[in-house]
């Protein structure tokens, strides 16, 4: 079976992008999984912070390993948005495929000096592992927005600039590079997220010299989806489109079977709901 660093060369080579859907249950994980398999194509599932330490650091790499194992599926597991050195070591240390370093708040300096440690230590333990960082502050939290959240910036200036990739890049030895191109964490309730800055998207690929990653992918236009992934984007988040299809399809569970008590009876409608939309941004990453 091909390992993740090799599914994202593919992926770049084919001009597609690898799918990358957060999970909080077992219900998420399952919607995810059976998805790609649907489909026969790799996915990366990811845990937060908070995320993982509701399900377990350790358990959630288990489900993953042995369900990697069992069918032989490209099913990577990814520690999403993580904050700090120990952090980074407890999930390399539980068997994650890769992390996240994300020092976006930092000053540039202090975020190259935190996510070059990272690497350092993901070098010394497991050669295989992908190390991502993250330039560019996009907000923190994957929910239904009224506005741009506070303090992410959307001009010319306020975005990733070429200088700033190819540095950072160079000084801290990442595998992927998550800049802000115009992505938001969260989407808009009643209206599309703000166009993505595509021609920034190129220039910052080739100025990188890595794979980009482009989180806070709920919200944006399938055309500007389309658009990123040609100018350079190998891996896409998507986090808040599956919360809102889990919590709908659940209250509708509940309110059509009140006297329901059986969990996974009123939980099935959720995992179908979140594998469907899990189906419709694998088949628009991948192209088919």
């Amino acid at each position: 079976m091909k390992t993740l660093r090799e599914c994202i060369a593919e992926a770049e080579e084919r001009k597609v992008a690898i799918g990358h859907f957060n999970i909080s249950n077992i219900e998420g994980f399952w919607g995810i999984v059976r998805a790609a398999r649907e489909l026969a194509v790799p996915v990366i599932i990811g845990v937060s912070e908070g995320e993982r330490d509701f399900i377990g650091v350790r358990q959630v790499a288990a489900m993953v390993a042995s369900v990697r194992e069992e069918s032989e599926s490209p099913i990577f597991l990814n520690a999403d948005h993580t904050y700090s050195f120990d952090r980074v070591k407890e999930a390399i240390d539980a068997g994650f495929d890769a992390v996240i370093f994300d020092g976006s708040k930092l000053s540039i300096e202090e975020n190259i000096t935190e996510t070059k440690k990272c690497v350092e230590y993901a070098r010394s333990t497991r050669s295989e592992i992908i190390v991502e960082g993250e330039l560019g502050f996009i907000g923190t939290s994957s929910k239904l927005l009224d506005a741009v959240p506070e303090g992410v910036g959307l001009g010319a200036d306020d975005l990733v600039k070429p200088d700033e990739a190819r540095r950072f890049v160079t000084e801290t030895g990442v595998d992927l590079f998550a800049p802000a191109v115009g992505n938001i964490h969260g989407m808009f309730k009643s209206q599309p997220d703000p166009a993505l800055d595509i021609d920034r998207i190129k220039l910052l690929r080739e100025s990188a010299g890595v794979p980009l990653v482009l989180h806070g992918a709920s919200g944006n236009t399938d055309d500007d989806i389309r658009r990123a992934i040609a100018a350079g984007i190998a891996i896409i988040h998507i986090n808040t489109e599956i919360r809102v299809a889990y919590r709908d399809a659940l209250r509708l569970a509940l309110q059509e079977n009140p006297d329901e008590i059986v969990p996974y009876k009123i939980l099935k409608s959720a995992v179908q709901a979140i594998q469907a939309v899990v189906e419709k941004k694998l088949k628009l990453f991948n192209s088919l």
